[in-house]
C-alpha cells in the first residue's frame, strides 16, 4: 500500500504587530512632512495675486496709451472689458480676456488717484481676510 504524500501549506500573512508598526512609522513620517506643505498653499496664492495685479497692470497701462487717460473709480477695471460709454471710438479692447476674482474669489480693488501712487492708480487684492489691511497671510497685495 502507497501512502498519500502530506502537502505542507505554509501561510504567509501579516501579523497584527507589523501592520502596526509599519502604520505607526507612516503616521510619523506623516506628521513631520505635512507641515512643510501647508504653507506652501499660502504662498501660491499670493504669488498667483501677484502675476494677476501685474497683468492688470499692464493692461490698464495699454489702456492709458489708447485712451489717454486711466479708467475712472466709476468705470473700474470693467473698461478693460467692455468699451466705456464715453470715448468708446478710441477704446481698442478688450485689454484683458475676462476679469478674474483674486486667489480667494473677491474682486481685485482699484482706485483712482492712488492713495500709494497719486499720479496713477493703485490696484490691489485683500488678500485671505477678504478686508482692507492685514498682516501675515492676510495682508494685501498690491502694485505698492
Amino acid at each position: 500500500m502507497k501512502s498519500i504524500p502530506r502537502i505542507h501549506r505554509t501561510t504567509a500573512a501579516f501579523t497584527l504587530i507589523e501592520i502596526m508598526v509599519v502604520v505607526i512609522v507612516l503616521a510619523v513620517l506623516a506628521a513631520t512632512i505635512i507641515p512643510q506643505f501647508v504653507g506652501t498653499t499660502t504662498d501660491a496664492k499670493i504669488s498667483a495675486s501677484k502675476a494677476h495685479i501685474a497683468e492688470l497692470e499692464s493692461a490698464l497701462e495699454r489702456y492709458y496709451v489708447h485712451m489717454d487717460r486711466y479708467p475712472t473709480a466709476s468705470e473700474g477695471l470693467q473698461v478693460l472689458v467692455e468699451a466705456p460709454a464715453t470715448d468708446a471710438d478710441k477704446w481698442r479692447g478688450p485689454y484683458v480676456k475676462q476679469l478674474r476674482p483674486d486667489p480667494w474669489r473677491n474682486p481685485y480693488q482699484y482706485k483712482r488717484p492712488g492713495t500709494r501712487h497719486p499720479g496713477s492708480f493703485d490696484l490691489w487684492s485683500r488678500g485671505a481676510d477678504g478686508a482692507d489691511g492685514g498682516e501675515g497671510a492676510a495682508a494685501d497685495v498690491g502694485n505698492w
